[in-house]
């Protein structure tokens, strides 16, 4: 569904993205994972079409973007951080995103709304929000147009126990409807019973990208994060992880 091809960017000194390759499909969630600084963000910002890169290639469903935008309204994007107009009400960021994407009300995904509880607060001013508020509307305008593919950055970040259960019970259903789902978080634990594959970047390129399952038995851990603290810790691994 995405496939980048030899992918760099650079930041003045700064190479931030160096000769990326990989293949997105859908029907997986993937963890796209690493350290502070290893290209992450870039990586989801070209994906998205906020950033260029130098060169490489990115393909959609396999047409090349170049700077053709519309392949955006596929893709579903849930900030780490959700900036919106401080003086508007949730209703009227809702109202005002579905007549941006021009939606019918009956094609509307609500479930999240719906869970959330998020019309009891509906005249509630985004700069009066909690973060763990303004995370369930971020969460609620990622799946509300009900796209193909899903990009969740630090998607749990600030959410109370019972509102981190719901949407992770969403992102299950939605990969189980085929989409292509990529999540980063530095709360391992959070992923374990979410993603299927898992892409680890380092110094602006994939260490590696493999399924979790294959991750855990040539490590010989039962945990994503325990299974990235021996690859990362150069124990020897029960069979080799590639890079």
């Amino acid at each position: 569904m995405i496939t980048i091809q030899h992918i760099s960017k650079r930041f003045g000194k700064l190479q931030v993205l160096n000769d990326v390759s990989l293949t997105l499909e859908g029907g997986q969630c993937i963890a796209l994972i690493g350290p502070n600084g290893s290209g992450k963000t870039t990586l989801i910002k070209t994906i998205l079409g906020m950033v260029v890169p130098q060169s490489g290639t990115l393909l959609f469903k396999g047409n090349p973007i170049g700077r053709q935008w519309e392949y955006r309204r596929d893709i579903g994007y849930m900030p780490q951080i959700g900036r919106y107009p401080e003086n508007m009400t949730i209703g009227q960021v809702l109202d005002m995103m579905q007549d941006i994407r021009k939606v019918p009300e009956a094609a509307l995904d609500r479930e999240l709304f719906e869970v959330f509880e998020l019309h009891t607060m509906l005249d509630k001013r985004m700069g009066t929000l909690s973060g763990g508020t303004r995370q369930k509307v971020s969460a609620c305008l990622a799946f509300m147009f009900r796209p193909e593919v899903l990009i969740l950055d630090e998607p749990t970040a600030g959410l109370d126990p019972v509102a981190t259960e719901l949407l992770k019970d969403k992102i299950l259903a939605e990969r189980n409807k085929e989409k292509l789902i990529v999540i980063t978080s530095h709360v391992l634990s959070d992923l374990d019973e979410l993603v299927t594959e898992v892409v680890y970047m380092q110094e602006g390129r994939p260490l590696f990208h493999k399924s979790l399952d294959a991750l855990k038995e040539e490590t010989g851990t039962d945990k994503l994060g325990k299974a990235i603290a021996k690859v990362m810790t150069n124990e020897e691994p029960t069979k080799g992880v590639s890079v």
